[in-house]
Parts: C-alpha cells; sequence; structure tokens
C-alpha cells in the first residue's frame, strides 16, 4: 500500500510516497481502506524532529473510510461500513489503516469532513472537560478560530455556556455564526472582553499559544481557572493547567458528536484537500498558518 514517510528530518521536501505492507487489525480494532486522512501541526513537527526522535516515520492518527476488515470480536461495524476514528500508530495518511478507536461516520458527512473532526474534537472536548466547563459559566478562548478553538466554541455553546473568543477582525463574522462573542486579540485584550464581562470571565481556555496567559489569569481570577493546550512553557511559569493527552484522552467524544453534527450544532471546515501525493504542499500550507479550517488528504475513490 502507498503511505507518507520521511526516513530523515527536514523541509517538506523529505516528506515520500513509499509503498509499505499492508496492516490487519487486532482483537477490538478495524481496519480501513482509507478516503479521507486529516493534516494537523504535530505532523511537520514531526518531520522537523521537534517531538518524536525516531526514523523513519509515517504520519497520521485520524482518517475516515471504509471498513474492510474485521478484528476478533468486533461486532458494532461490519465490512463496507463508513467510520471515522483515531490509528494508535502514526500510519493513517496512507491506503490501508488499523483504527483502534472508530465511529459511524454521521450521514451528512463525506469522507473529507469526517476525516477533518477527530483530533481537534478530542482536544477540544477533553480541555473543556477539564476546565469543568457547563451551562451558565462564561468562557473565554483565546484562538477561538481554528479547528480546535471552533470545536471548543461549539461544544461549550452545546453545554449552556456563555463563549467570548479571540480571532482576527476577519475572522469575528465565523465566530458569531459559531455562537461566540468575538473580541481581537492584540493589546488591550482585557478591556475588549471587560467591555463584554464585566466583571471578567469564569474560565479561559489558551488555544493559540500567543503569550496571553497573564491577561487571561486576570480576566479569569486565577491561574486555576485557566488551561492552555499550546503553551507549556508558560504554564509552568503561571500556575496554569496544560491539557495532555496522557492524563487521558477524550476518545469518546466520536461516537457521541454525530447528534450535534446532524441537528446542525458542530461542524469543522475543510479548509483545503490535497492528493496523497501532495502532502509536502499541506504541509506548506499548514506551516504558513492562514488556513481557516482543516486540511485533508484525499485518498483512494
Amino acid at each position: 500500500m502507498k503511505a507518507v514517510r520521511f526516513d530523515h528530518f527536514g523541509g517538506p521536501e523529505v516528506l515520500a510516497i513509499v509503498d509499505l505492507p499492508e496492516p490487519h487489525p487486532g482483537p477490538g480494532e478495524v481496519r480501513i481502506a482509507v478516503r479521507a486522512a486529516g493534516v494537523n501541526a504535530s505532523d511537520w513537527k514531526k518531520r522537523q524532529g521537534l517531538m518524536d526522535e525516531e526514523l523513519p516515520q509515517t504520519l497520521g492518527h485520524e482518517a475516515a473510510g471504509v471498513v474492510d476488515e474485521l478484528g476478533e470480536g468486533v461486532a458494532d461495524v461490519a465490512v463496507g461500513d463508513r467510520v471515522f476514528g483515531f490509528s494508535a500508530e502514526p500510519a493513517a495518511q496512507a491506503e490501508s489503516v488499523v483504527l483502534s478507536h472508530y465511529a459511524p461516520i454521521p450521514p451528512s458527512l463525506d469522507f473529507a469532513a469526517a476525516a477533518a473532526i477527530p483530533a481537534a474534537l478530542e482536544t477540544a472536548t477533553r480541555a473543556i472537560d477539564q476546565l469543568g466547563v457547563r451551562s451558565g459559566h462564561t468562557l473565554l478562548v483565546s484562538g477561538a478560530s481554528g479547528s480546535v478553538g471552533s470545536a471548543a466554541v461549539q461544544l461549550a455553546v452545546a453545554r449552556g455556556a456563555r463563549v467570548i473568543g479571540t480571532a482576527s477582525p476577519a475572522n469575528h463574522e465565523y465566530l458569531r455564526s459559531l455562537g461566540a462573542e468575538p473580541v481581537a486579540y492584540g493589546d488591550g485584550l482585557a478591556e475588549r472582553v471587560r467591555a463584554l464581562a464585566l466583571e471578567g470571565v469564569d474560565l479561559a481556555l489558551d488555544v493559540a499559544g500567543s503569550g496571553v496567559l497573564p491577561e487571561l489569569i486576570d480576566l479569569a481570577g486565577g491561574p486555576e481557572h485557566v488551561m492552555t493546550l499550546a503553551d507549556f512553557a508558560g504554564a509552568q511559569e503561571h500556575g496554569v493547567r496544560f491539557s495532555r493527552g496522557d492524563a487521558g484522552r477524550a476518545i469518546h467524544a466520536i461516537g457521541e458528536i454525530g447528534e450535534l453534527i446532524e441537528s446542525g450544532r458542530f461542524s469543522l471546515p475543510v479548509a483545503q484537500t490535497f492528493p496523497l501525493a501532495e502532502v509536502a504542499e499541506a504541509h506548506r500550507v499548514g506551516e504558513k498558518g492562514h488556513a481557516r479550517g482543516k486540511l485533508v488528504l484525499v485518498i483512494g475513490e
């Protein structure tokens, strides 16, 4: 099967499409013929040697496709079903992948839209669960227009929270469409937030990692009310919680999101799709940081 791999660290040019043996599912797993796979910032960090040291590496933890092989004990899906989910190994950017956690694709989604969801949904769900967001809270999301930020906005709104989100002015109408009250980031952020919420906010989530933790702490009334997904050093410096997957992932979210999707209360836009052979271009576009929505590799039929 064809798969993305790199044998040494470097720029997008080190990415290659290689032939690898087809995987087979273990107990409780399924194999899919991949139709689409998500591209994430962790991919280019790995490619640059910033996350994992081993070589060679394959890439991708989220995919959508058609089940073509069942592991022992699997009875909740059948060969031919459309599913999306997570692979335990970073190997989803390929023609076939084994999913360790999966769910039926909501009927209204195509494969690219489904592949855009798992990683952002899990990260956002984990963060707002760990923060304890509930009805009646006012939540400030710093970096609200990206995939994880917009997922967090929609999940918090669905729980009955009031959400204030930071984004560039060009993305303010988008945030309004998600149910958030937009404010511009940058100097004067605290004053702009207090113009909307005089007493500050109950909780704050930093998705962007842009050095705003002191302002978020001030607005939320202390570091215990703030969580960051992107600023590990700042979290240590300011006593803020850093959301880590190894503390328990919210994998369950993919099996629960269908109702919100089908009722029109949750969506993640696909910014651009690329064939598998153009994965290097997907990295170049992603590293520029201007895409609103997910970058997705489209594979197979």
